[in-house]
């Protein structure tokens, strides 16, 4: 079979990243200059217009004093950087608004702006030669209306030289940026390219000396399933492999829990199973020494394998309920139920098995939950057995059932010996035992309560635990209730359903 090989040199960093990465700090810079030529434009164009005020107000004054320049002397002023002439006559220009600030003195007047010769250029207002830059301000006059015009063609004419001068300059820096900005990203990505080269020689291996072999490999090693605590370190001068680092860090930290959680996990399976085939072969050897003969000693072997081998299956159903539970492969099945009458039938179904303990309950009527009723079920199977098995014969267990605050509560409480405190916490994990003595006695693995948490985590619900040693414990599981059953009053919601 021909297989393809890629002939670019190991480790290389493909182009569309740096061109990317250029690209966006261009059109940054870009905009950068963009919005400084806006306001550099902005604030010529405010300074400019304020200069005119206040210039019209100068010449309002001498106009005041002296009276309107008659035509020969307007034609004089043409020399000038000002015209004021009498009359209404025609002005060229936009006519400003009048909400426009202005001095006292000539506030009542009418204002023209006359750009001149005009065109768009990259964005900004460009005026070319040849046209006149003017301001005017027209005023009335008692009636004899005149207008003070300026021209403002040289600070307009010499604002245009630099802005073109500024554009070339921000052209020529924009282009250099382009070149400069490729050679540090370049720069920056290398230690990455580094890192990539290292990698893509892993599959170039008859490329490499057996000293680049054996060092690799003992890097390699130093990160195993033996050795997870091994962690990378970064030089503080690189900080993006830094943080490259932190998150494969963080990363083994998680695997590191996970495995070890695994391997505490198959430990305490094996020990769990190790004890009922021990004592399978044993009864198996005593009959195979003196049970062949003697009925009682094979009756009682019987006996014994039976029960070890209902303890197994009972382990390894539990073992695989929690496999398919990590594996998310459960199949759950939601529907809205009522959790009153599912724990009314769990309670029928444990008075007609255990006659040795007394049973109470409280129900709230219609308590209805969005759930799986098999699993459910299971769950409170799992609470009332620990009750039973840790509770003395004639103590009481009550169940009780109830809504409250958007949620449904389902609790257990017996009157058995109680969880000490430094064990409370924990009586949740798996294959955990408060009392290791009466495990075995009462038939426990350690696993019931790790299943109902499973069960009552995946009904996003939660539980509530108080215990007292020598007086007993009280389980809550707290589910939120089904969209139905959200009002305050579950049986004015119930109500309103069959109304519907």
């Amino acid at each position: 079979m021909n297989q393809k090989t890629d002939k670019r040199p190991p480790g290389r960093i493909k182009s569309s990243i740096v061109l990317r990465l250029n690209t966006r700090l261009f059109f940054r810079l870009l905009g950068i200059y963009l919005g400084m030529d806006i306001l550099l434009t902005l604030l010529f164009t405010g300074g400019m217009f304020i200069w005119s005020e206040q210039r019209c107000t100068e010449i309002d004054q001498l106009v005041q004093e002296r009276g309107v320049p008659t035509a020969e002397a307007t034609r004089w002023m043409e020399a000038g950087d000002y015209i004021v002439s009498a009359g209404t006559g025609p002005h060229e220009g936009w006519q400003l608004p009048e909400w426009m600030p202005a001095p006292d003195e000539t506030g009542d007047g009418t204002r023209y702006f006359n750009p001149g010769d005009t065109s768009l250029f990259f964005g900004l207002l460009r005026f070319r030669h040849g046209g006149t830059t003017s301001y005017t301000v027209e005023m009335p006059n008692d009636g004899q209306p005149y207008a003070i015009t300026l021209d403002l063609s040289s600070p307009v004419t010499f604002f245009v030289f630099v802005t073109r001068i500024l554009l070339v300059v921000q052209l020529i820096s924009l282009v250099s940026n382009l070149f400069k900005n490729a050679g540090t990203i370049k720069k920056t990505l290398r230690p990455i390219q580094e890192l990539a080269a290292a990698a893509a020689r892993l599959n170039t291996v008859s490329g490499m000396s057996p000293e680049e072999l054996q060092m690799l490999a003992g890097k390699l090693n130093e990160i195993n399933a033996t050795h997870l605590d091994t962690r990378i370190s970064v030089p503080g001068t690189q900080r993006e492999l830094k943080t490259l680092a932190t998150a494969i860090n963080s990363m083994l930290d998680r695997i590191n829990e996970a495995y070890r959680s695994q391997m505490r996990f198959v430990s305490d399976a094996s020990h769990e199973l190790r004890t009922p085939i021990a004592v399978i072969q044993g009864y198996a050897n005593m009959l195979n020494r003196w049970g062949k003969d003697d009925p009682a000693t094979r009756q009682e072997a019987i006996d014994a394998i039976t029960a070890e081998a209902a303890s197994m299956k009972e382990l390894v159903e539990q073992l695989l309920f929690l496999a398919r539970g990590d594996n998310e492969s459960m199949h759950v099945e939601f529907e809205d139920l009522d959790l009153t009458a599912v724990a009314a039938e769990v309670l029928r179904e444990t008075e007609m098995i255990d006659q040795t303990h007394q049973f109470s309950a409280q129900w709230e009527d219609h308590v209805m939950i969005h759930a799986d009723m098999g699993l459910v079920k299971q769950a409170m199977r799992i609470l009332v057995d620990n009750s039973i098995k840790y509770t003395p014969a004639g103590g009481n267990i009550r169940l009780a059932v109830s809504s409250e605050g958007g949620n449904a509560r389902l609790t257990v409480q017996d009157e058995g010996q109680g969880i000490d405190a430094e064990s409370l916490p924990h009586i949740f994990d798996r294959f955990y035992r408060t009392d290791q003595s009466r495990a075995r006695q009462t038939g426990g693995t350690g696993l019931g309560l790790a299943i109902a948490k499973w069960i009552v985590d995946r009904h996003d619900g939660w539980f509530e635990v108080t215990s007292r040693e020598g007086i007993g414990t009280r389980i809550t599981v707290v589910i939120p209730l089904a969209a139905v059953n959200q009002s305050e009053n579950p049986k004015e919601a119930e109500e309103e359903k069959k109304l519907a």
